[in-house]
């Protein structure tokens, strides 16, 4: 989501003035700067005198780094519709902008692939563009890079396993997979690929996806009204044993798939999904009281992962069409409205995705592909801008 990847300045600059809403291709300005400011919107920083301004309309995810003196280095993505530079001193417009080869930032890939065979469900983003996907054929989790494509075997697979929904923890490093008619919960060292811990909830069950709140990890059972809940203790310390949390209220399990993806709102609740009927509900993790999220627009009928930034919502239906619904939440998460719907043409059969840089990274589950050892799979980049 960077718009501008690097700025450099190897000659003094009085002053120069970025204004407005005009979209700032990738340039190398060659010079030596004093310093930079940016303000306004959600980012407010100033390094050393400030020389340099980028304000007005600027997009989210923005930020600055200075690597060192003359040598600035914002990681920005300001959407501008008109673009105003103002030099003071005798300098000429020209030498400022470089051709935009010499910048060329690296694009990403329209598609990675995964093991052939692997059956991929889950997909989770870590740190930078890092991310993990699951098999379920045996288990094993593939670790790789969004932007360069490269992928390695983070967890070797294994006779009766199964990785389906996962979710990475920043503020531990581990790794959390659900284990779909297993029953188990796995934490692995995200960075090893160690296995940490390992539940396994009695019953014929599901456990299809995964989240991870400041106090617990929540995994949901397409297959029973209830979340499985491994409580997180000090210093968010692993438990003996997980708990069940029934759900009540709205929520009544239908004939077929039910709970499926889920995600943690702001306000401490749970969003869940029920594939049978693709509804939405918003659910109290300590009681287990669901509330119907009252949705209009598009039937998200058998909808599978999801993904939550801010006030929308990502549902990926692809167990018979291959689509991302874009919905946008209501005060409070008791609305919601199906604004539109994304896809592309390498989508096939769709499970979950991770937002990444401007994108939903999307698993390519090819239900209705039979599956062989030598069956191909990929990671699918859907831009969320189309």
């Amino acid at each position: 989501e960077r718009m501008v990847d690097e700025l450099k300045m190897p000659f003094t600059l009085a002053g120069l003035e970025i204004d407005a809403d005009q979209a700032v291709g990738k340039e190398i300005i060659a010079g030596a700067m004093a310093a930079v400011k940016i303000g306004t919107r959600r980012f407010d920083g100033q390094v050393g005198k400030a020389k340099v301004f980028v304000y007005r309309h600027l997009g989210p995810h923005t930020g600055v780094a200075v690597d060192g003196p003359g040598f600035i280095k914002p990681a920005v993505m300001p959407t501008f519709s008109r673009l105003s530079i103002t030099l003071a001193g005798a300098l000429a417009l020209a030498p400022l902008l470089a051709p935009a080869a010499a910048s060329a930032h690296p694009s990403f890939p329209s598609t990675i692939p995964l093991p052939a065979g692997s059956q991929p469900e889950g997909i989770t983003s870590g740190p930078g563009t890092t991310f993990y996907a699951g098999a379920r054929a045996d288990g094993a989790i593939t670790m790789g890079n969004l932007r360069t494509g490269v992928t390695r075997t983070l967890v070797a697979g294994q006779a009766g396993r199964v990785a389906v929904g996962m979710r990475f923890d920043a503020s531990t490093g581990r790794l959390w997979v659900a284990g779909g008619p297993t029953g188990a919960v796995t934490a692995y060292d995200a960075k090893t690929g160690a296995e940490l811990a390992r539940y396994v909830v009695a019953g014929s069950r599901f456990l299809n996806d995964v989240e991870v709140t400041r106090t617990a990890v929540y995994v949901t059972d397409s297959l029973n009204a209830e979340l499985v809940v491994v409580p997180l203790g000090k210093h968010r310390s692993l438990p003996k044993a997980p708990t069940l949390l029934p759900l009540r209220g709205d929520f009544v399990q239908l004939p077929g798939f039910d709970a499926n993806g889920i995600r943690a709102l702001p306000g401490g609740q749970l969003v869940i999904n029920r594939s049978a009927d693709g509804a939405l509900f918003r659910v109290d993790p300590k009681t287990g009281v669901a509330d119907r999220i009252e949705t209009t627009g598009l039937v998200l009928t058998s909808g599978d992962g999801l993904e939550l930034r801010g006030s929308t919502l990502y549902d990926v239906y692809g167990f018979n069409r291959d689509g991302i619904a874009v919905i946008k939440l209501g005060r409070g998460a008791r609305t919601a409205t199906v604004t539109r719907e994304l896809t592309d043409s390498h989508l096939d059969r769709p499970t979950t995705t991770t937002l990444v840089a401007g994108a939903l990274w999307t698993v390519n589950g090819r239900f209705s592909t039979p599956p062989t050892p030598t069956t191909s799979y990929s990671v699918v980049r859907v831009s969320i801008r189309h």
